[in-house]
């Protein structure tokens, strides 16, 4: 049995008021504000310190509540971010994190406004580096940290101004949030923020080997130790016992039944009373293991070395991508410059800063899951698989969600709280941890990518020849994805006549890889962007204008034979980024030729690097629907049905803004519920960067429809301007005012008195057998500059500036576009100089490093605006190409400032330090 834990009665000042709790006196304190106190504003993403996430205030000082004991706030004030606002009034601080966008998921958004209130109370004038300094132990995933930094120094400044736009000028304006206000009042509910009164909590036990048997045995005893545990969930709990993203490749279980292919894989499942459960030593759990020897390897899985990992692919090739275009060999043999090379990229983490977590509970015959998603549509359909009922009977109702970047578009926690709730009729919840996550969950596929690029003697590009290996690891999660959108891309923005691009995604016992901003494209890129490089320096054209002599254009065709129509505008990305290549050029080498010789082996060198990058919006020619609902309430509320899960992007702002103009009202006239099943229509998963693209569309077709209807009710002209006060619509035109008491007309079965709806699919051609068709109906670029200095003696490389410069047809909401910029080049530095997963070894955040504050440098965004016509007000997208063009960008400056070509991502210290070595021998 469980030992009795002594209780304590412990009181401090909670937010201004007494408080006092029983607790056990070593109880996290962040686990007493959110189980005890209900304050749930205080996050929770590790437990250790790391994150920050769970920061508040002891007398006045910032502290993480994960590592204080609640014993040790005894007789003191602790503040939490629900303590900031003065009633319904938000203070200053929060108000600029609103203004600025510095608030993207939010997840984050807590322990950076109590690290920042510590700051303004000691400092109320800081500088931008004691900012730094103060906010440095919070991490953020999402944001770039340039956002939070002006909002902190906008305050210091006296300058915050936060508004919503005008009638009818909401497209384009810096409208804020929507959302905003939940975030920094920490009224967000996450995935482990909102659970049913008794629930039971699961705790999933996990394989500790990448490749194995193992039997379970008598759970008897381990019932008769643990008075607290209730069930067990095990594979045979499960009545269909596989899941997927692809149809016809469901080949992970929800359990693994007797074998693990992957260190971290869910074995069984542990339920009960929270404190019981989380207590159960591991020895405890009757699992017998039988080692056997993993194939994490690429090299090793595709010489058959073992057992194949899936039956069905025996020589563990889970689906191989091409396009080819014209004869790559006989261009490349004429070609005057041919430039080649062999390139590695390592295994990433999403790293988001809330794990997964949610709750499941049954409702008579249908099960209603509560939990952090990318695609509440897809959840749902593997759900009611896995529980071998009815999609109908299946509700998802989409958290916020704390991040995902890809990783929260495969089902994790939520097949396993169905089950168990399912099976015991009775809520259940959970959350993983750290390590959890990170062990269990879809990683950036590891690739090894080889290539050849060749030019005329006038620097025209002739041919381009790539094949890459992508190790998707166990499971095939998006495999086939990367494999079939990096051929499409491999040859870069650039019109090139001759293309072959072949890949594989090879089944390892490595972890699991999927989804993660770009799928896959962020690898290639590192591969073409290098080439042009080098056949920029053999033609002797500056790089920039080799780039912009190649850049596609509209009327050129791409690598798939599709004819760009519109909306291509990388030419005008370099030509405004021309004058800060040419300073940033320029100052390096006079500095480089100031501090002495390129050979030498200490000191500082500058360098500046180019990289440009293109990407579809969207599916890969499969269907890529988006349909979105909108009623108007009896009370004139307008209700915008939004099935587009936001999770930090900002559609449920730009969507509204859209719609608001769409119906000719201001954007305070709109509520919205967002991605539950019940309530919307499919709006596609959040990925690919296509729901402002396609959701946009949609969004724009449902608003104008209403606005016809509305009009027709009213029997005004359609240039009406439309009203709505106190429940009556009110139609103002040639004619007069048109009055509607809204009161008094019918409601459907949503309450609705009005409604319409808007579909839009994305118009693609499906790819024959080598490549040749129409992908996306559109494609974003972006070219980006980077400046830094490389410590010759230490290899370390120090980011001094960059400017990004993106197509993104039209900002709807720049500030947003800004952020999505900022926190994609955050992620580019973490892929180009320090993240590297490694199972067993760097599952948390202090061992896996991700960029703080202090590695992000100043950034100049520069939004190029070339208009797309099938988009929302000209608009495309910008999540994934955010982060595309920053690795390489950085790697062809650290090639400019020392003379050496790392072709190994990431490029960490020793890497570079060990090929300076290399270079002078």
């Amino acid at each position: 049995m469980n030992k009795p834990v002594d209780i304590a009665t412990v009181g401090f000042t909670l937010n201004g008021a007494p408080q006092r709790v029983a607790a056990r006196p070593s109880e996290r304190l962040s686990d007493v504000l959110r189980e005890t106190l209900g304050l749930t504003g205080t996050k929770v993403g590790c437990n250790a310190g790391d994150c920050g996430a769970c920061t508040v205030l002891i007398d006045g000082r910032q502290v993480c509540a994960c590592l204080t004991a609640v014993a040790q706030v005894e007789g003191r004030a602790v503040q939490t971010v629900e303590g900031l606002a003065h009633g319904a009034r938000l203070d200053r601080l929060q108000q600029a994190f609103l203004a600025h966008g510095a608030a993207q998921c939010g997840i984050c958004t807590p322990g950076m406004l109590m690290a920042a209130r510590d700051l303004l109370g000691c400092n109320p004038n800081p500088s931008e580096s004691e900012v730094c300094d103060a906010l440095g132990g919070v991490l953020c995933r999402c944001t770039g940290y340039r956002k939070i930094v002006e909002a902190v120094l906008a305050v210091a400044r006296g300058a915050v101004t936060l508004a919503d736009p005008a009638v009818g000028a909401a497209v384009g304006a810096r409208a804020p949030k929507t959302d905003g206000a939940p975030k920094v009042t920490g009224n967000e509910r996450f995935g482990a923020d909102r659970w049913p009164d008794g629930a039971l909590w699961l705790r999933v036990v996990r394989s500790p080997h990448a490749k194995a048997r193992f039997e379970i045995g008598d759970l008897a005893a381990l019932f008769a130790k643990h008075a607290g545990l209730t069930d067990v969930i095990t594979a045979r709990d499960v009545p269909v016992n596989s899941f997927g993203i692809f149809p016809d490749v469901k080949d992970q279980p929800v359990l693994a039944d007797g074998r693990v292919r992957f260190r971290g894989e869910a074995v069984l499942g542990l339920v009960g009373e929270m404190h019981a459960v989380l207590q159960i030593p591991e020895s405890d759990i009757p699992v017998r293991w039988t080692p056997e020897v993993a194939q994490t390897a690429m090299e090793n899985a595709l010489a058959h070395v073992g057992d194949p990992l899936h039956e069905r692919n025996p020589d563990n090739v889970l689906i191989r991508g091409r396009v080819v275009k014209g004869d790559v060999e006989q261009a490349l043999a004429h070609a005057a410059h041919v430039a080649e090379g062999e390139f590695t990229t390592s295994c990433v983490e999403h790293a988001y800063i809330e794990p997964e977590a949610g709750f499941a509970e049954r409702v008579g015959d249908r099960i209603r899951v509560f939990a952090c998603t990318q695609t509440p549509y897809m959840d749902r359909e593997e759900v009611a698989r896995v529980l071998g009922i009815k999609d109908t009977q299946v509700h998802i109702v989409p958290s916020a969600v704390g991040g995902g970047f890809g990783g929260k578009l495969d089902i994790s926690i939520q097949p396993l709280l169905a089950v168990a709730a399912w099976k015991l009729n009775r809520p259940v919840r959970g959350a993983y941890t750290r390590p959890e996550s990170m062990a269990s969950t879809t990683k950036r596929h590891p690739a090894q990518m080889r290539a050849r690029f060749g030019c005329d003697a006038e620097g025209r590009l002739v041919g381009a020849d790539f094949a890459g290996d992508f190790n998707t690891g166990a499971y095939a999660s998006w495999g086939n994805t990367v494999a079939n959108r990096v051929p499409i891309h491999a040859s870069g923005p650039y019109a090139v006549p001759n293309v072959r691009a072949l890949t594989r995604a090879v089944y390892t016992n490595g972890p699991i890889a999927g989804a993660f901003r770009g799928f896959g494209v962020p690898q290639s890129t590192i591969v073409h962007e290098a080439l042009l490089d080098e056949l920029a320096e053999r033609v002797g054209l500056d790089k920039l204008e080799f780039r912009h002599r190649n850049a596609i254009r509209a009327g050129q065709a791409t690598a798939t034979g599709q004819v760009l129509k519109a909306s291509a505008g990388l030419a005008q990305c370099l030509d405004t980024l021309r004058p800060h290549w040419k300073k940033a050029v320029l100052g390096a080498e006079a500095f480089n030729h100031r501090v002495g010789a390129a050979g030498r082996l200490k000191g500082l060198r500058r360098g500046a690097g180019l990289a440009c990058m293109w990407y579809g919006i969207g599916n890969t020619v499969i269907a890529n629907p988006s349909t979105m609902r909108v009623g108007l309430r009896p009370d004139g509320r307008v209700m915008f049905y939004n099935g587009a899960v936001d999770i930090g992007q900002g559609s449920n702002t730009i969507l509204v803004q859209v719609l608001a103009d769409a119906l000719g009202l201001p954007m305070a006239a709109v509520d919205y519920v967002m991605g539950d099943t019940d309530l919307t229509a499919d709006a596609g998963k959040t990925s690919a960067s296509r729901q402002a693209f396609v959701s946009g569309n949609a969004t724009h077709l449902a608003g104008t429809e209403l606005r016809r209807r509305m009009i027709a009710l009213a029997e005004a002209r359609a240039d009406a301007r439309l009203r709505i006060e106190k429940g009556m619509l009110i139609a103002m035109d040639a004619d007069g005012d048109h009055r509607i008491d809204l009161a008094e007309l019918p409601r459907d079965p949503r309450g609705d008195v009005l409604s319409a709806e808007g579909h839009f699919n994305p118009p693609t051609v499906p790819l024959d057998k080598d490549g040749q068709g129409v992908p996306y109906a559109t494609y974003g670029f972006a070219a980006q500059l980077a400046e830094l200095e490389v410590d010759l003696e230490l290899g370390t490389v120090q980011l001094a500036r960059i400017v990004a410069a993106h197509d993104v047809g039209r900002a709807l909401n720049p500030t947003q576009v800004e952020g999505q910029i900022h926190g994609g080049i955050a992620q580019g530095i973490g892929l180009a100089l320090m993240e590297e997963y490694h199972a067993g070894r760097t599952e948390n955040l202090h061992d896996y490093l991700i960029p703080t504050i202090g590695d992000v440098p100043p950034i100049e965004v520069i939004l190029v605006e070339d208009s797309e016509p099938l988009g929302p007000h000209g608009a495309k997208g910008v999540g994934e190409p955010a982060l595309i063009p920053t690795a390489p960008a950085i790697f062809n400056a650290i090639h400019h400032a020392t003379g050496v070509r790392l072709r190994h991502a990431p490029a960490t210290p020793d890497r570079v330090r060990a090929a300076l070595l290399a270079n002078q021998s």
